[in-house]
């Protein structure tokens, strides 16, 4: 199979967004201009993706010029905002994932970012949109300059590669959630570090807005999956079982982090509450014990001029001696008790 190469000065220049065809031949080109892009279009030959950066506006120019996309779907690729949809138009499917990541380059360490990624899928292309954030599409990319066979499978099977490797982006996130729970586990059981409250509060929320994030995905490949479509065969719908597998899979894992943290955060507080009562336990003995020394020695140090043993000279040591006595009987009695 060869692999031709278009001239790379308008993929320099960025006007024109990158793109792999594969012809009929299965000779394979890249980055073709506006009107090879139309002519591949209209004439319905050879398997296209087209990759456009939403940063540029010189490359969306091409959704509406080139293919003819609904201004409604472009206004969505536009708006970072936009919410997770599969939307059927005249020719082609409209489809929205959201790819999540954490941001490193913050302090925070559970600072999450979140990105969408477009997709418009017809009979013989596949054009997506994104930003910065495109580890998925770059990963594909690079099997593609690898192995040009890819794209010969078809559009299908290259959308569902491109959200196959999005979703699996969602493992390593599950992956280091699972590693803060047990340091949070160690800090409850071991350390008993009183900052730990605050960050389960706020992997807590992390995990919500994950779940948030995954919730209407899992509708996105259930339709993928299960609902009849001139544009995906029956073929390629068992494969995007496997994605909807992967979603439900990640979905389980934020609910069982869920609820380990929701079981860290109760032995967090027991454990509050337990030394809080050791506390209040050994304050009540103190107290307890004190007692005698009190009541004794307030008795013996009223000013009467007639106090029993105010002129013996073993009278100090004699009212010690009961006050310890008594303070052993109290101390018998709690222990004998089990208050102790």
């Amino acid at each position: 199979m060869t692999v031709a190469n278009a001239a790379p000065v308008t993929a320099v220049e960025g006007k024109v967004p990158r793109s792999w065809l594969r012809d009929a031949d299965g000779t394979m080109r890249r980055d073709l201009g506006p009107r090879e892009l139309a002519e591949v279009v209209r004439s319905g030959t050879g398997q296209l993706w087209v990759d456009v950066d939403s940063r540029n506006r010189h490359q969306l120019a091409v959704l509406e010029k080139v293919f003819g996309f609904h201004p409604l779907a472009i206004e969505d690729t536009l708006n970072p905002e936009s919410r997770v949809k599969l939307e059927e138009y005249d020719g082609y499917l409209f489809m929205i994932v959201r790819g999540v990541c954490f941001e490193d380059e913050t302090p925070d360490p559970y600072d999450l970012e979140t990105f969408n990624l477009y997709f418009f899928l017809g009979p013989n292309y596949l054009v997506t949109v994104h930003g910065e954030r495109a580890r998925s599409i770059m990963i594909v990319a690079e099997v593609l300059e690898r192995s040009p066979d890819v794209l010969g499978r078809g559009a299908q099977r290259l959308l569902h590669l491109i959200m196959d490797t999005a979703v699996d982006e969602y493992f390593p996130l599950l992956e280091r959630i699972d590693g803060m729970v047990e340091q949070f586990e160690d800090r409850v059981f071991v350390s008993f570090q009183r900052d730990t409250l605050q960050d389960i509060l706020q992997v807590k929320r992390l995990i919500l807005s994950l779940r948030r994030h995954l919730f209407p995905q899992r509708e996105v490949f259930n339709l993928l999956t299960n609902r009849p479509n001139a544009l995906l065969s029956h073929e390629t719908q068992i494969y995007f079982r496997d994605v909807y597998d992967h979603v439900l899979r990640i979905n389980d894992g934020l609910e069982t982090q869920r609820d380990l943290l929701g079981g860290t955060m109760e032995a967090y507080l027991t454990q509050v509450s337990n030394r809080l009562g050791m506390v209040t336990k050994g304050l009540s003995v103190i107290a307890t014990l004190s007692v005698p020394f009190v009541v004794v020695s307030g008795m013996w140090g009223m000013n009467f001029q007639h106090i029993p043993l105010s002129d013996s000279p073993l009278g100090f040591w004699l009212m010690l001696a009961l006050q310890l006595a008594i303070g052993g009987v109290l101390l018998f009695l709690l222990i004998w008790r089990k208050w102790l």
